[in-house]
């Protein structure tokens, strides 16, 4: 499978890190179960990479999402950055611990076959254990023992605040997309700034203009109801909203990346053929905009 003509156009620097993604990255959260087979997880892995994808970002969370990754990708290990999320869920140590991050990247590292993380990320790491300074130090030293790369965050609201105002912190994931516009532009342009890569998770933002009705899950319930307050329909015009909700964060300032999850190959290369479009016309992308800032101070980023 060759990759996308566009792809290698959509290469961006990641921060001041010295690495680079692709504009689109892979969640893994999708492999994270039995409901595709090892077969079936092996050959979506590989059309990722292959169609030029170079970002793949999992969690300990994520079931058996880091086990497959490196089953079926350590022999191609140099053509991606690998991108994972811990602080909980470690045998035998406490959950938000010093011992807990440093074993956490062990197990990661065991895991996915491979001799350092590029990526790894606090996951919705509280503000009280932040402050304490524990984990974050942990991960420093993981970091200046070359088991990672870029020391990261992943959260929202005080909490991204806070970490993008710490040196450590090189890199933060963050919910971005026209539901959820809590990090643009002010948090996102401290982010430039700082050299801070950024990864934006959601820019689907559940997808929830494909259901029928309200959904049950706390999120998507949340984006359910922007949507329906924004009346972005009627802003689609002749994009799809999947068109426009991934050309609208992709191309914000500040992303370096944005990620996007499936278990179908059709829906990773529609995706990939949106953003290759570029930005939104200038006056869609200010009406996107528009339309969410009378509501900001209401809506909070959502983890």
């Amino acid at each position: 499978m060759s990759p996308l003509p566009t792809a290698p156009s959509l290469l961006r620097p990641f921060g001041r890190s010295g690495l680079q993604t692709s504009a689109l990255g892979f969640g893994a959260m999708h492999l994270n179960d039995d409901r595709s087979s090892e077969a079936e997880a092996g050959a979506l892995l590989n059309a990722v990479l292959d169609l030029g994808v170079t970002l793949i970002d999992t969690a300990r969370s994520y079931g058996l999402s880091e086990e497959r990754i490196g089953r079926h990708l350590a022999h191609r290990r140099s053509e991606f950055l690998l991108s994972t999320k811990l602080g909980y869920g470690v045998e035998g140590v406490p959950d938000w611990t010093y011992d807990c991050i440093v074993q956490g990247v062990e197990r990661a590292l065991r895991l996915m076959r491979t001799d350092v993380l590029d990526i790894a990320h606090l996951h919705s790491c509280p503000l009280e254990t932040l402050l304490r300074g524990e984990v974050i130090r942990a991960l420093d030293d993981c970091r200046r023992a070359g088991k990672i790369r870029v020391a990261a965050y992943s959260g929202e609201n005080a909490e991204l605040d806070f970490s993008l105002a710490e040196d450590v912190f090189g890199a933060v994931q963050i919910s971005v997309s026209v539901c959820d516009q809590g990090a643009v532009p002010q948090r996102l342009a401290q982010a430039g700034a700082r050299g801070v890569g950024v990864i934006a998770k959601r820019p689907l933002a559940g997808a929830i203009w494909r259901h029928a009705q309200r959904p049950d899950d706390f999120a998507e319930g949340r984006y359910w109801d922007r949507w329906q307050a924004m009346r972005l329909a009627e802003l689609a015009q002749d994009l799809t909203p999947d068109e426009l909700a991934l050309r609208f964060a992709a191309w914000l300032p500040g992303v370096d990346s944005v990620i996007a999850g499936t278990r179908r190959l059709d829906n990773l290369k529609r995706n990939l053929a949106a953003i290759a479009k570029g930005p939104l016309p200038p006056g869609l992308q200010q009406a996107l905009l528009d339309r969410f800032a009378p509501h900001a101070a209401q809506w909070p980023g959502l983890i």
